[in-house]
């Protein structure tokens, strides 16, 4: 399995739609899904700071990811310029692999 974290402090005004966009149903895990590769995504809130949001997006593989990029690169970019004013800060956090 391939994990990628990113990290985010979401605008106050945003948060909804934010929501509904970086969910596990949501517009990213809706294009993640044209890959036979993707495996989900999940949505966390921090406990103390509801602005706080991470999201966990898992992958069959590092390659798998790698031909979703090939693949779906133009609509990935489009849908991050229209996300792009959602947040204050985004960080990736890391590329994992499940440690056996």
């Amino acid at each position: 399995m391939f994990v990628i974290i990113w990290s985010y402090l979401v605008k106050p005004a945003e948060l909804p739609d934010f929501e509904k966009i970086y969910s596990g149903n949501g517009a990213w895990a809706k294009l993640f899904s044209k890959s036979e590769g993707y495996r989900g995504t999940e949505l966390l809130q921090d406990e103390a700071d509801p602005h706080h949001m991470m999201t966990i997006d898992r992958w069959e593989s590092e390659q798998g990811y790698a031909e979703f990029m090939a693949n779906w690169r133009k609509e990935y970019d489009a849908l991050d310029a229209l996300c792009e004013g959602m947040t204050e800060q985004e960080i990736l956090m890391g590329r994992f692999f499940t440690a056996t």
